[in-house]
């Protein structure tokens, strides 16, 4: 796993801290072995008896599991619709499908705040606040899996924590969830892994070692949606780089490819964390769930209404709490664009006078860019677009 060390200032550090610490609260107020021959057996259904603490027989803490109690995957969906002046249109009642047809395996991004370089198997308010932002919305097409790994902290990420980090621990933690699930819980189904940040750069490594030249389990990949993890492929091709055989999606009926991207209002900045790769002849991989084919096109972003406070710098009314969600339809327009060595999703905010609709902020500064939204830009597009996905893939 190549996880890039920020070289931002410590200052930056402690206002990720401080992000984090309001998605808590938020949050909380709301109440190894050979994987690759081993992936492809077929077991039997019989799951694993997960206890009272999440954890399944085979050792692994489960986040997000159709199994366990208190899932923050399968939380209440319905989405307030917003004008401009943030008054709700109407409020559509979103619900997980219980018998969704295939499964999505989602590796949250950084969140621990633990003092440690590695964060322990331990679920805690930030673990479950990324899940609800990131995954949950995914339980209308597909059966959520997510795992809690040993992630590198945020600490971590800066060189800090006792004991170091260890990357390679992240790592095998995250793939021994993943040999859990394939054996115990997927039952041969179509799989979609959803991952963000450090979740798509674990994730990248995982399909390299197991999945990418293993014809029998590539095939049971409907896509993988990995964003915010500088995945690159050679400039103006669609495959190779990070992966030989598998391609970026460009239609609504392909599987087995791959969606990618990183947003910023503008043209990232020299020394960006992300959108900028140093490989010659290669570009940081950028698919707009909304164009396809290319181009631009409206988005349709979703955001828990608890989160936007600590996530989006308030220029409005506090969204409608009645509704978990809020989205703003014909608000952000979306289009891919390669400039000066850059290669990202462009964000624009269609505001109009008097606007009262939040508004997206750089929360980390330039060099991330969007960062923290990737997921959230343009949600909805990504789950419909798994439902399509999932449709051609049981044809």
């Amino acid at each position: 796993m190549t996880i890039q060390n920020p070289t931002a200032r410590p200052s930056r550090l402690i206002l990720l801290i401080i992000v984090l610490s309001i998605l808590s609260v938020l949050f909380a107020d709301c109440s190894s072995t050979n994987p690759t021959s081993q992936a492809t057996a077929k077991t039997s259904m019989s799951l694993p008896k997960i206890n009272s603490n999440d954890t399944d027989a085979s050792g692994t803490m489960w986040l997000c599991n159709p199994e366990i109690k208190d899932n923050p995957c399968l939380s209440s969906l319905s989405t307030a619709v917003k004008k401009s002046n943030n008054v709700t249109v109407t409020t559509i009642d979103y619900k997980p499908d219980y018998n969704a047809p295939i499964d999505c395996f989602y590796v949250y991004p950084t969140v621990s705040a633990q003092p440690t370089g590695n964060a322990a198997e331990r679920i805690g308010p930030s673990e479950k606040a990324a899940a609800y932002a990131q995954a949950s919305m995914f339980s209308r097409v597909c059966k959520v899996y997510a795992p809690i790994y040993r992630q590198v902290t945020l600490r971590g990420l800066f060189g800090q924590g006792n004991p170091k980090p260890n990357q390679e621990l992240a790592y095998t933690s995250l793939l021994s969830a993943f040999e859990d699930y394939i054996h115990n819980f997927n039952d041969n189904r179509g799989f979609v892994l959803l991952g963000h940040s450090q979740g798509s750069f674990i994730l990248t490594k995982l399909i390299q070692n197991v999945i990418d030249n293993n014809p029998s389990l590539r095939k049971r990949l409907v896509s993988a949606i990995l964003l915010g993890g500088n995945l690159v492929v050679p400039i103006g091709k669609t495959v190779g780089g990070s992966f030989k055989n598998i391609p970026t999606c460009q239609s609504k009926s392909q599987t087995g490819c791959l969606i990618a991207y990183s947003s910023f209002p503008s043209t990232p900045p020299a020394n960006s964390l992300f959108g900028r790769t140093s490989l010659s002849g290669d570009e940081v991989v950028c698919v707009n769930p909304s164009a396809l084919s290319g181009g631009s096109a409206v988005l349709q972003p979703l955001s828990p209404t608890h989160l936007t406070l600590g996530l989006l710098k308030e220029t409005g009314s506090v969204p409608n709490a009645k509704a978990a969600w809020v989205t703003y339809p014909n608000y952000l327009i979306g289009q891919c664009e390669y400039q000066n060595g850059a290669s990202y999703l462009q964000i624009t905010e269609n505001r109009i006078p008097n606007d009262q609709r939040l508004s997206l902020s750089e929360a980390l500064g330039p060099t991330w860019g969007y960062h923290v939204y990737d997921m959230n830009v343009d949600l909805n597009a990504l789950v419909n677009l798994v439902s399509s996905e999932s449709s051609a893939y049981a044809k």
